[in-house]
């Protein structure tokens, strides 16, 4: 049974158990905070395809400017060592290291992350590299995109062009960023870039994402001078049934499967779920593996890095007692728990977060973890002075920074925490409308203010190392 996660001063004694030699960070992603879209030789990826495609984002918005971080990364590299962390998770952008996905390195492009990491290494703060954070070059899509095999090989050829560069400086490499919003919110589901609804190609594009990682893991891990470590990001929830039906357990079983375990398995023990693979043989797909793929997919790693928002309850279900949909599928359905909800209408949950993080450990022995992303959206009220007295958000923190602590205290290997993320920005489909920062973007102005919840992760950090 999942207890109720501690709050208030029982979440900070909590909190003050975790290790001096604890991780602190926080992320953000190339396409949410660059801007400058179409400036010194980068070209086009899907989300900019996506954003011009009428009524897929929330109004009109795009990432041409964003947060402008590509002209004003030195004061945001300033703003991030203000905070106390020490490490700091940024993406590279495709296109703007490889325009059109294909060619050499562009020297413009790869110069600014060149730069970015210098910036962080002289404020003391260690830079994490993630190659794919979903800004696939247009060029690429056009050729079929991840459904496609050949998507995979382009990806391990792009990440060497990066690690050439940057992996005498960098330690820290992580390949994709939540391949599941990928395939599946990419090329099923079509609320996210490329916007394809097709379960197939939604299935292909998992086992080539995955493929990938591994080509492009055992290409760097090749090149590399000792001491890096290499990993994945994936975005994991609970899925607890709503009751000991049959129909319930099994909606929750393929809601793990299709969200937690079609990644996991791969890369961890070298196989797929065989309840899954029946799962899609029963629709008629197949995963398209190839003699020595799961090899590659399960090359070893130093680290897998868990993104965690919420867990869901599922029914097997739906409204009206019916068990399978229009199409004969069986229905998956998420039941709400009765919890208080984000401004995205995720319901805050961090009791799940220790029950994933416990489960991963159990299930998962051997590969430390890292907190990649975890954060919530809120609808923030500034005050005349651009400050945001943001306590849903830091309750969140407290909450969610707690939980990892009683996860470790349960067994689990977490090495650090990320806060997403460092500043308000482009939140991909939802545009403009929906902030996760931490600090505060005037989008009119481009100023920086950060807000409570900074305040208090700042001096959180600061207990935590002094052991107070």
């Amino acid at each position: 049974m999942t207890t109720a996660a501690p709050a208030g001063t029982a979440a900070e004694e909590l909190i003050r158990t975790l290790p001096q030699s604890f991780r602190w960070g926080v992320a953000t992603s190339a396409y949410q905070i660059e801007g400058a879209a179409f400036e010194d030789g980068r070209t086009a990826s899907i989300w900019d395809t996506y954003c011009r495609t009428p009524d897929m984002v929330h109004a009109g918005d795009h990432g041409d400017v964003a947060c402008d971080h590509y002209h004003r990364m030195p004061e945001d590299v300033e703003l991030i060592g203000s905070l106390g962390v020490d490490t700091y998770r940024f993406s590279v952008s495709w296109p703007r290291v490889q325009p059109g996905g294909a060619g050499p390195v562009n020297a413009k492009g790869i110069g600014f992350y060149d730069r970015l990491v210098d910036e962080l290494l002289a404020k003391d703060v260690d830079p994490w590299v993630t190659l794919y954070h979903w800004d696939l070059p247009q060029e690429l899509e056009d050729a079929g995109g991840w459904p496609v095999r050949e998507t995979a090989y382009r990806f391990a050829d792009y990440a060497m062009l990066v690690f050439d560069k940057l992996q005498d400086r960098v330690r820290d490499w992580t390949t994709l960023n939540e391949p599941w919003c990928s395939a599946m919110l990419g090329y099923y589901v079509g609320r996210q870039a490329p916007g394809r609804q097709n379960f197939a190609d939604a299935i292909h594009a998992v086992h080539h994402l995955l493929l990938g990682h591994g080509l492009a893991t055992q290409r760097m891990r090749a090149a590399a001078n000792p001491g890096h470590e290499f990993g994945i990001t994936l975005n994991l929830g609970t899925a607890t049934p709503a009751s000991d039906s049959i129909e319930d357990r099994e909606a929750a079983r393929r809601a793990d499967g299709l969200g937690a375990r079609l990644y996991l398995d791969p890369l961890l023990r070298g196989r797929y779920p065989a309840d899954i693979v029946t799962d899609l043989a029963d629709r008629g797909i197949e995963l398209p593996v190839q003699d020595g793929d799961l090899e590659i997919i399960s090359a070893p790693i130093e680290v897998l890095g868990v993104n965690f928002y919420s867990g869901h309850v599922y029914s097997g279900r739906d409204e009206q007692g019916n068990t399978r949909d229009a199409q004969g599928n069986p229905i998956d359905r998420q039941i709400p728990q009765g919890k208080p909800v984000t401004a995205m209408g995720w319901e805050i949950v961090p009791e799940r977060f220790t029950e994933l993080l416990v489960r991963l450990g159990r299930d998962y022995p051997g590969v430390p973890m890292v907190i990649t992303e975890n954060g919530s959206a809120f609808a923030d009220v500034p005050d005349a002075d651009g400050f945001v007295e943001d306590t849903e958000r830091t309750d969140y923190f407290r909450q969610h920074i707690a939980a990892v602590a009683a996860a470790r205290e349960q067994g689990a290997d977490i090495r650090g925490y990320f806060a997403w993320s460092l500043m308000d920005n482009f939140e991909w489909a939802y545009g403009y409308d929906k902030r996760f920062g931490i600090v505060r973007v005037d989008y009119e102005t481009q100023r920086r203010t950060p807000k409570r919840s900074a305040l208090w992760y700042r001096d959180t950090i600061r207990q935590v190392r002094s052991g107070s």
